[in-house]
């Protein structure tokens, strides 16, 4: 599915109040990301090597999943508004560097698993809603610890720069729970803690959980557990105080939600086989399918 050049043009005609559709063909005044890219003919996408299945590595060495894909469709549609088909280049970001990639311009766009909440929002800006997801735990089956309220006297591991560290603080507090909350770098070796013997529990958003295990093939020896412990809507990043990117990727997500790609995206990463064989088995949540419901009826 390519974006709809007329629909693009729609939009951008809207940033030139007053303007005759025989100057339509005249370039268009791009400030921001949008000038940027086309004076570079390039666009930048920061991604993450293990936020399965949403931004990962693929046997290949190449960046895969959910948020990629949709992220590709974004960048054709930045290609045909700036009249340039991009070249894409790939950087490596971890919970803890997204941030200041997007915001140093280092990377343009950041595909991955984000939750887009107020406090970020004061240092980037956020796509609509693409998936909702919630703080969880993963334990090794068989584990005494059946929800958060058995943590006292562990060891819980959570991803650096990642909700799921502040919502674990918070719990610990409100409950009073007495459990030793060690940070790192990245999912992956979070997921290692746990299975290596050194923590107890992974917090982190449960469909993170479900796809390291499906990825592990290792559903026989590891649980997800308890009950949500946050509320985590991600988005794709982007620069914020850009209000021409911004207008383009509201319009190219209404015209995603509303050609029905994104379900389509959807059903391949989260319900059909991944390209290692396991599958994540997720169907899409209530909540999901009214955000896209509502993306599609009315660009945000």
């Amino acid at each position: 599915m390519r974006v709809s050049a007329a629909r693009l043009l729609a939009a951008w005609l809207v940033f030139a109040p007053g303007a005759a559709f025989a100057q339509a063909e005249a370039p268009l005044q791009l400030t921001g990301t949008l000038l940027k890219v086309r004076n570079s003919g390039a666009i930048t996408i920061a991604y993450r090597e293990s936020s399965i299945p949403f931004s990962y590595l693929s046997a290949r060495n190449e960046p895969i999943g959910y948020s990629i894909e949709l992220c590709k469709k974004l960048v054709e549609a930045i290609g045909e508004t700036v009249g340039k088909e991009l070249e894409t280049k790939w950087v490596p970001v971890t919970s803890a560097t997204r941030f200041e990639a997007i915001a140093s311009g280092r990377a343009d766009l950041e595909c991955g698993s984000t939750t887009a909440d107020l406090e970020r929002r004061k240092l980037v800006s956020f796509s609509p809603t693409i998936f909702v997801s919630g703080t969880k735990l993963m334990v090794k089956r068989g584990s005494p610890v059946k929800s958060f309220r058995d943590l006292g006297g562990k060891t819980v591991v959570v991803t650096a720069g990642t909700t799921n560290e502040k919502a674990m603080q918070e719990i610990a507090k409100r409950f009073k729970l007495d459990f030793r909350l060690v940070v790192s770098p990245d999912h992956a070796q979070s997921y290692a803690q746990v299975v290596e013997g050194k923590a107890d529990a992974f917090a982190t958003d449960d469909v993170l959980l479900y796809g390291l295990i499906a990825r592990n093939m290792a559903q026989k020896d590891y649980e997800v557990i308890g009950e949500f412990l946050s509320y985590d809507p991600y988005g794709v990043m982007y620069r914020k105080g850009d209000p021409q990117m911004e207008r383009l990727v509201n319009e190219t997500f209404h015209a995603l939600a509303e050609d029905g790609e994104i379900e389509r995206q959807y059903k391949r990463w989260f319900l059909r086989k991944l390209p290692s064989g396991a599958s994540i088995d997720l169907p899409m949540s209530p909540q999901l399918e009214t955000i896209l419901r509502t993306m599609a009826s009315k660009p945000e």
